[in-house]
């Protein structure tokens, strides 16, 4: 081979690389969202940013990698429908191992045009329950029961799916592992990571609310999705245990607020804690027995220091604290409840802080009158000219006039022992007696 042919050969190898690498690099992207945790309304709005991005880029898919142990109702349903009308293909995975598609996880599951899972996952106990884990009454029950049946039925056969488990997951509360759920063909295929998922649905035909798609995701660029830090600050809040802790910033914020007005940080800082731990509440089921108690917990403290009461109240203001906070929220399920390693620390310090307070109260109100006619009885003074038996004597700052039963000469120290009007009853230090 020539010198001319060899250099042709090796241009031509060159740019048949480059556009290869060109073409791979110009594919569009499959976008992967991390969902984990309880489903709620910041968790709708994840996915809805999620999917829309996908949307604006042109993405091949949108894989939503699931862990959640289930949530909110109307949330759950806002991410149902945002996967339907989604024009790019939603893939839910439920990974990695040892994640959970529990609850409102399964409708999600259900809705999604791919639904797949991890070795080691598992999916169902679809059953609604009330947030509080209180029983609704038997009608009421069957109404929400039969809506919960016939929306998941609807969502696994618009997908082609096992549509007589889907119904038993609500109604029986029955869960499956991953190796079941695709037997029963519950979900369409098991994957062992990203990886692997993105090689077995290359080629797959899927359904979006545009029409029929061919999936080419072998060998596409993952890009994954973050949750910014606003609702990375909202998901935080929605914590129990965060909702908790903020709303006890906020009482004492402003208590300190009220009970010393001009210092703008306490209630400043106490306003903004209570009304982020509202935006929490709307998320979490709320006893207002617990919340009430709470409340009366803080009026006792209160109550403490103006009422002489030898620590009954405060007493009684750390029982209310305590079972306010046990009873604040109550759900069948942890991830609801208040941790009691946080109710505990909590309890005793809001307490240590009430009671030392209400030592300084106390302090204060026993400590003898430093301010005026009393606040003059048993301080020193001079005498400014002769007693005998009336004169003029320096105290506290001001010449007063004065008297005594003896003669004082000019000069000598005195203590103030009565007053009479404006006048001051003194003595000699030395011979110094109660009033």
């Amino acid at each position: 081979m020539s010198r001319l042919a060899r250099t042709l050969f090796f241009i031509v190898v060159m740019l048949a690389g480059g556009y290869s690498a060109f073409s791979a690099d110009d594919r569009p992207p499959v976008v992967v969202v991390e969902v984990e945790g309880v489903i709620n309304p910041v968790s709708a709005e994840f996915l809805d940013k999620a999917l829309a991005r996908a949307a604006g880029e042109r993405a091949e898919a949108v894989v939503v990698m699931l862990d959640t142990p289930g949530g909110l109702d109307t949330s759950m349903r806002r991410m149902v429908k945002a996967i339907i009308g989604s024009p790019v293909p939603v893939i839910t995975f439920v990974a990695p191992s040892g994640a959970r598609a529990a609850s409102a996880g399964v409708f999600i599951v259900m809705a999604s045009p791919v639904a797949a899972m991890a070795p080691g996952t598992n999916i169902g106990a679809a059953h609604p329950v009330m947030m509080d884990g209180q029983k609704l009454e038997s009608d009421m029950a069957e109404k929400v029961v039969n809506d919960s049946a016939a929306y998941i039925r609807s969502l696994a056969e618009k997908r082609g799916r096992n549509a007589d488990w889907a119904e038993e997951s609500v109604r029986k509360s029955v869960s499956v592992s991953e190796s079941v759920a695709l037997d029963k063909k519950v979900v369409d295929l098991v994957a062992n990571d990203l990886t692997d998922l993105l090689n077995k649905l290359d080629g797959r035909k899927v359904a979006t609310a545009f029409g029929e798609k061919v999936l080419k995701t072998k060998g596409a660029v993952v890009e994954r999705f973050e949750m910014g830090a606003r609702l990375k600050a909202l998901k935080a809040i929605s914590d129990p245990n965060v909702a908790y802790i903020l709303m006890m910033l906020g009482i004492l914020g402003l208590f300190f607020e009220l009970s010393n007005p001009g210092l703008i940080l306490p209630g400043v800082v106490g306003g903004i804690s209570l009304i982020l731990a509202f935006y929490a509440l709307q998320t979490l089921p709320v006893n207002y027995a617990g919340l009430l108690l709470i409340l009366l917990a803080v009026v006792l403290f209160i109550a403490e220091i103006k009422v002489v009461s030898h620590g009954l109240l405060a007493v009684g203001g750390v029982v209310s604290l305590l079972l306010g906070s046990l009873l604040l929220f109550e759900s069948p399920f942890p991830y609801m409840r208040v941790s009691l390693y946080v109710i505990l620390p909590m309890t005793l310090t809001l307490a240590g802080f009430f009671a030392i307070l209400i030592r300084v109260a106390l302090k204060a109100r026993r400590a003898p009158v430093t301010t005026g006619k009393e606040g003059l009885i048993g301080e020193p003074g001079e005498a400014r000219t002769d007693l005998s038996p009336e004169g003029d004597v320096f105290c506290q700052g001001a010449l007063w006039s004065a008297y005594s039963d003896e003669p004082i000469a000019k000069g000598e120290k005195v203590v103030v022992v009565g007053i009479e009007g404006l006048k001051l009853k003194v003595v000699r230090k030395a011979k110094r007696v109660n009033p």
